[in-house]
């Protein structure tokens, strides 16, 4: 039976202004079906998929319409039927362009006829589970869109006794996470079940802040129905639903410099992920739709929709009423964490948890000055680094000495950069060295 744990957190982080009541209490919406959508083959971590359709192809909603290549790869699906329009480069919200299928809806919406529920999965080899989750396209939705059946496969050196669902959704603004355990807590369990049952794990938990009253309330009611799962009730500050510190204040364990979740015996997961899993595992139904949040200073009408991937950001912000405003910048995701757009047609991926778009008060920032050595943004470092330090040695082109103050271990917050009296673009900074030190790392391995 489920319990409520005690108050849970991690050292370290920051209190950014949460800046959720815009969308939080407004219902659900359901997008209206998109005329045409852009899939791209890239939109997990891993290997691009390769198209298998070509234009003048028809397709069902469901259907798969890119092969994912390898191990890490997941296939894509069509979000829409209708007619291939085109198979060719378009944008990307990670600002490059890709391999990209585009589909012009017929307006019926058909699902593809192969696509049939599976029933009960008890008594399936886990292995079967865990392909099934693979084909079905599945990739962590919190954001970071590791493919799920990677994570769920764990090595058999290691031993992983937790699974942790993320729903502590730290990021400000964004809401679809809070929204989803409110309306589907029972889908939710669910789908940690059948993650607890493909791995063995007997321990699951769900992690939800505490300025999540509702979403604690409803999970635990859903989870009392299972064995094995608690709500941990975790206090509300960012990153709180970082892989790292979230398996800290869930299980007070550590995971060392340099390793994953599974070296300290857990697997997380987020709420969004689990859900999809049972839709796929028990409903035969591919990721091809999901939640997302259109909100921010100059939107006129906020809300969290349910929306069909491929389609367009411009398409959800004229749902929610267009600009009050002349919006000066446009993120795919968080404020903290999320990646600034340079236009509004790019499409929805898997990892698009918000659209967040803001006027000029809101997305100006002042001129960075000197450091000062305040010593803030150690302070409230997740990691326990030393962001001025790495920051510093970065923009002097000094990537061996970042390495030493272990800049591969920043999980690039934005923490350090929010707290700092001096506003410096520390993650900036911090992101260059990290990327030119595991490039020469990877060199020296050749």
């Amino acid at each position: 039976m489920a319990k409520q744990s005690a108050l849970k957190t991690f050292l370290g982080g920051v209190h950014p202004p949460q800046e959720k009541e815009r969308t939080a209490n407004e219902p659900v919406r359901e997008a209206q079906l998109p005329e045409t959508v852009v899939i791209p083959m890239s939109q997990h971590i891993g290997a691009p998929c390769s198209p298998i359709v070509k234009v003048g192809d028809y397709v069902y909603t469901g259907q798969k319409v890119g092969e994912a290549q390898g191990f890490m790869s997941v296939p894509v699906h069509a979000s829409i039927s209708g007619t291939v329009k085109a198979v060719e480069e378009r944008e990307h919200p990670n600002g490059n362009r890709v391999m990209s299928v585009v589909i012009e809806s017929d307006g019926e919406d058909i699902l593809d006829p192969s696509i049939k529920p599976n029933g009960d999965y008890h008594g399936r080899d886990p292995k079967e589970i865990i392909k099934m989750i693979q084909d079905g396209g599945i990739v962590g939705i919190g954001g970071a869109t590791f493919p799920t059946h990677v994570k769920l496969s764990i090595p058999p050196d290691k031993h992983v006794d937790t699974i942790i669902l993320n729903g502590a959704e730290c990021e400000p603004y964004i809401t679809c996470d809070d929204h989803l355990m409110r309306r589907d807590p029972d889908i939710i369990v669910k789908g940690l079940e059948i993650i607890m049952y493909a791995t063995g794990v007997k321990q699951g938990y769900i992690g939800i802040e505490d300025n999540k009253p509702e979403a604690i309330a409803k999970m635990q009611e859903a989870a009392a129905k299972s064995d094995g799962i608690d709500v941990a009730v975790l206090k509300t500050k960012y990153p709180q639903g970082a892989e790292k510190q979230l398996i800290k204040a869930v299980t007070g364990r550590e995971v060392p410099s340099g390793a994953l979740p599974a070296d300290a015996g857990a697997v997380v997961s987020n709420v969004g992920t689990a859900a999809q899993i049972y839709h796929t595992v028990v409903e035969g139904m591919p990721f091809f739709q999901k939640m997302l949040t259109c909100t921010g200073s100059c939107v006129k009408d906020p809300a969290t929709y349910v929306v069909r991937l491929g389609d367009s950001f411009q398409s959800i912000i004229d749902q929610s009423g267009g600009f009050t405003k002349e919006p000066r910048k446009l993120i795919s995701g968080g404020p903290m964490m999320g990646i600034a757009q340079f236009t509004t047609a790019v499409p929805i991926i898997k990892s698009t948890s918000g659209i967040l778009c803001f006027d000029k008060e809101l997305a100006e920032l002042p001129e960075p000055t000197p450091c000062i050595k305040c010593g803030r943004c150690a302070h409230v470092c997740p990691m326990h680094l030393q962001p001025l330090y790495i920051q510093a040695y970065s923009l002097r082109d000094r990537f061996d000495k970042a390495d030493e103050y272990h800049a591969l271990d920043c999980i690039e917050c934005g923490s350090c950069s929010y707290i700092c009296p001096a506003k410096r673009p520390l993650v900036t900074s911090i992101r260059t060295a990290k990327r030119i030190i595991a490039a020469e790392k990877r060199k020296a391995k050749k």
